[in-house]
């Protein structure tokens, strides 16, 4: 009797000691793990490393997975060398991450468990030069950056993705391949309603082009182009008002928009930061930060409702960084802002405040130079 006691009583903390082992690995690879995703674009094998996210907003590296294809390098590029926001892409409601292969010419799909990552399916990118992703519900379309330019559409089905047939529209840009970083297409992106497509590109006419998406997926056969405010419109994001809100870099500006159902923008309103080379753009907790990648800093705006953008500070800079500031994403939660550095191959850390300030956390290092392409759960 006493030694089945003893027994028992062995099993039990057996269960004890185990339960708490899954419990602990459950924290770190469960579904609803917070993580960043960081693309690290080399042209001998692109890779995606992943980072668990703690309470704190600091990253410990959780694992590396190969896309299964090449990254790439635009014509000229030194910092920044997709010249591209979105070409890493999460979409929380398939549980997918979506990365271009520039080099390749591809695009590939993996399905995301907690910090893990699953290579679903690699695709051909419809074009040259993949540097951007957009994702609307079911919809997804690639931005291909090399020669007229092309986008090309998908759709998620299940866990997978489809090549859309008939959805390619090029851009009729006169671009080489691979493109020259100031004049390859910089973003493409839906509009929050899903009805429309916008693609900035950055070639001597300095346009925003407007797609209108069709109940099948497909485009309009050809976009509004509408010429931007300030020359070089590089990134975009929107407001809750759905107004576009447009980084560009040839004045280093932010530029607000309505998009009008017509495919035309309207209401230009531009405030520049005062330095070099302004091109990504990230929305947190209601404030506006870009990346001055000619100026190793960072800059936050707020805007208000009537659309008009204003410097969170008195010089709007909000962070150095080291140099060549590019790609930046949030979580989805807020409270903290990523930033890759595309020379010295580095994440910058930061707390989002109340007041639109940061406070820098820490750096992740040991990552290569040419990294592009960030993203967050």
């Amino acid at each position: 009797m006493r030694q089945a006691l003893l027994f028992s009583m062995l099993l039990a903390a057996v269960f004890v000691v185990t339960a708490g082992a899954a419990s602990a690995r459950g924290t770190a690879r469960g579904s609803k793990a917070s993580v960043v995703f960081v693309q690290t674009n080399q042209p001998g094998g692109n890779e995606v490393i992943v980072y668990d996210r703690g309470a704190d907003g600091r990253l410990t590296e959780a694992g590396t997975y190969a896309t299964g294809g090449n990254g790439g390098t635009a014509a000229g590029a030194v910092s920044d060398r997709l010249a591209s926001q979105g070409s890493l892409v999460y979409d929380a409601g398939h549980s997918l991450l979506f990365a271009v292969n520039a080099g390749s010419d591809t695009v590939s799909a993996f399905r995301v468990h907690g910090d893990r990552l699953a290579l679903q399916d690699v695709l051909p990118s419809g074009g040259s030069f993949p540097a951007s992703i957009a994702v609307s519900g079911n919809l997804v379309y690639v931005l291909n950056a090399g020669d007229t330019g092309i986008v090309q559409g998908y759709e998620i089905q299940g866990h997978h993705l489809e090549t859309l047939p008939g959805s390619a529209r090029s851009l009729g840009l006169a671009n080489t391949n691979p493109p020259n970083f100031l004049s390859s297409p910089g973003q493409v992106g839906f509009t929050p309603d899903g009805g429309q497509l916008i693609v900035t590109t950055k070639a001597s006419g300095s346009d925003i082009d407007v797609f209108a998406v069709q109940p099948d997926g497909r485009l309009s056969a050809a976009p509004v182009v509408n010429p931007s405010a300030m020359p070089v419109p590089f990134a975009f994001t929107f407001d809750p008002s759905a107004r576009l809100v447009s980084g560009e870099a040839g004045a280093s500006a932010v530029t607000t928009y309505n998009v009008n159902a017509s495919g035309t923008l309207s209401g230009a309103q531009s405030l520049t930061d005062n330095q070099a080379a302004l091109c990504w753009i990230q929305q947190v907790d209601g404030y506006y930060y870009v990346a001055n990648t000619g100026s190793n800093t960072l800059s936050g705006y707020s805007i208000d409702a009537d659309g008009t953008p204003s410097l969170v500070t008195a010089t709007g800079i909000v962070a150095t960084t080291e140099p060549g500031p590019i790609d930046l994403t949030a979580p989805s939660s807020g409270g903290f802002l990523y930033g890759e550095t595309g020379v010295t191959g580095t994440v910058d850390e930061y707390q989002v405040n109340a007041d639109g300030t940061l406070t820098k956390l820490g750096v992740v290092t040991g990552l290569p130079p040419g990294i592009e392409g960030i993203a967050a759960t």
